[in-house]
């Protein structure tokens, strides 16, 4: 049949090589999806990053080059052999695990001992839990015609597995007519205002009033939903990534290697060869970064803040206590904290300083009814180092310490000042509800990750036990077997005394 012929040159696009397709996945599995924004954690890829760009790639290729110049025909199959090893193990967060091990594909996975029958076992857990989160990219969205564009750049990412909301704000409407808004996760309550933005642009393009050419509201929330269907990735640490890249490359060695062989001459054996010490550079390079990375993780932390809250009479029965109490009650500082104890409903709206005293006959004492107020030092930086100077030995003083941080840090920070100290431990993890709930923190792990966030703490957490020590978890019935097990891996089955069942009946 007749028709115009085409008058440009149809574009051919070469298949990729093995060797091609190897080193893509290579640059992609080491270095993981590229993350846009800000935080430490993404400054640590961006160093990963060049690692790999000036690092590891040329000595590998150079490496690679000398290897191969006995037998240039294994090139190929050296190629395809590392890509189907490798990309079994690394995430789209370039995290170091059981990442792709389909059954048809026969991977034996070591979950015997020689002194238990069977351990418990789970994916993930060779691995230090880092954290959850929203793998969000700069991105364009349309919507009935609208077209948006999303700068996450400068996005600051959450420091923990709180949950925030984003929060978008209209920056510029581009010479092309797309609408750009940058994004932020909330602080302070602070919340996205629709009739803002749409105020914002209404002016940008210089009208008296709301015409069809400005997006509704409704519009603009569908834009944001579009955008925040982003992928949720969970990034973690290898404890030991030489030991178990190296385990799993000898079984798949002997898997799909060894059993497809024909043909044992002295040429193909030095082939193979070539092929795990290639393969084992490759584990090298990545486990000298992933061992800085554990380091990193698990180096104490600094204090970013720290103060203390001691009641009115442990401050007055120290000597020099008294006379410290009345430049407390003249200090600027004291407004914000009869704020709060008002607040927390200790003191009433009419409750002044001079109220703490009680005159008697040998002078000013502290009233009964107020002596038991607790004085924050964060209200008196000034005067800190005279409270705490006031006592000798200030742990003995303190009933306990309240630590405001990421869990895991914060216990192994303290491990060296309370080990065999504590005489029970309280948990509340979250409960893996598979759904938001109303929490303000994230409760939608996989099972494996959740078990891995469990295990990292709890083996740290036992080591602040005393001999006698209790352990109590709190959990419903999502995680209840999974605790168990782990519990009595951890710890030990010969330990556990009782569960104790709580049911709760709503009236009718």
């Amino acid at each position: 049949m007749g028709g115009k012929p085409s008058t440009e040159k149809d574009e051919i696009i070469e298949p990729m090589s093995k060797e091609e397709r190897f080193l893509d996945i290579l640059k992609d599995i080491f270095i993981g999806a590229k993350v846009e924004g800000e935080s430490g954690y993404i400054n640590l890829m961006s160093i990963k990053s060049r690692y790999f760009e000036h690092g590891v790639f040329p000595r590998l290729i150079e490496d690679i080059n000398n290897a191969l110049k006995p037998f240039p025909d294994f090139r190929e199959e050296l190629f395809d052999r590392l890509y189907t090893f490798f990309r079994r193990y690394f995430s789209e967060s370039g995290s170091i695990y059981f990442r792709y091990t389909p059954l048809h594909e026969r991977v034996y996975e070591q979950v015997y001992t020689d002194d238990r029958d069977v351990m418990l076992f789970w994916k993930t857990h060779m691995l230090y839990y880092v954290k959850t989160d929203r793998l969000f990219q700069s991105m364009d969205v349309e919507v009935n015609g609208f077209r948006f564009y999303f700068d996450v750049s400068t996005l600051e990412h959450k420091r923990a597995n709180e949950k925030r909301s984003l929060v978008y704000e209209f920056k510029e409407r581009r010479k092309d007519g797309v609408l750009v808004f940058s994004v932020a996760y909330s602080e302070r309550g602070r919340k996205t205002k629709l009739t803002d933005i749409r105020k914002a642009i209404k002016g940008v393009l210089g009208l008296q009033r709301y015409t069809d050419v400005v997006p509704s509201e409704e519009m603009l929330e569908r834009a944001f939903r579009l955008f925040e269907r982003q992928s949720e990735v969970d990034y973690f640490i290898n404890k030991d990534a030489r030991a178990f890249l190296r385990e799993q490359f000898d079984l798949w060695m002997y898997q799909y290697v060894f059993r497809e062989e024909t043909s044992w001459s002295g040429a193909r054996i030095r082939q193979l060869q070539v092929l795990k010490d290639i393969a084992y550079k490759i584990i090298d390079f990545i486990a000298q970064f992933e061992d800085e990375l554990v380091s990193i993780w698990n180096k104490p932390k600094f204090i970013l803040d720290s103060h203390y809250v001691i009641t009115l009479d442990r401050i007055a029965e120290q000597k020099g206590g008294m006379d410290l109490l009345e430049k407390l009650l003249d200090h600027l500082g004291m407004d914000a904290q009869l704020k709060e104890w008002r607040e927390l409903g200790m003191v009433g709206e009419d409750f002044a300083p001079v109220n703490i005293w009680q005159e008697d006959e040998i002078g000013g004492q502290l009233d009964p009814r107020y002596q038991h107020l607790p004085l924050d030092t964060k209200y008196f930086p000034d005067l800190q180092l005279a409270i705490l100077s006031l006592f000798d030995h200030l742990d003995q003083h303190l009933d306990g310490w309240l630590i405001q941080s990421e869990n895991y840090q914060a216990l192994k920070t303290l491990l060296p000042k309370l080990r065999k100290r504590v005489q029970a431990i309280y948990i509340d993890p979250p409960f893996n509800l598979d759904k938001d709930a109303d929490f303000q923190y994230s409760v939608n792990y996989k099972d494996a990750t959740w078990v891995t966030l469990l295990e990292n703490r709890i083996s740290i957490a036992k080591e602040y036990l005393t001999a006698t020590g209790s352990f109590f978890t709190r959990c419903d019935y999502n995680g209840n077997m999974y605790v168990r097990i782990l519990l009595d891996a951890l710890i030990g089955k010969q330990y556990f005394k009782n569960e104790i069942i709580l049911n709760r009946f709503q009236k009718k």
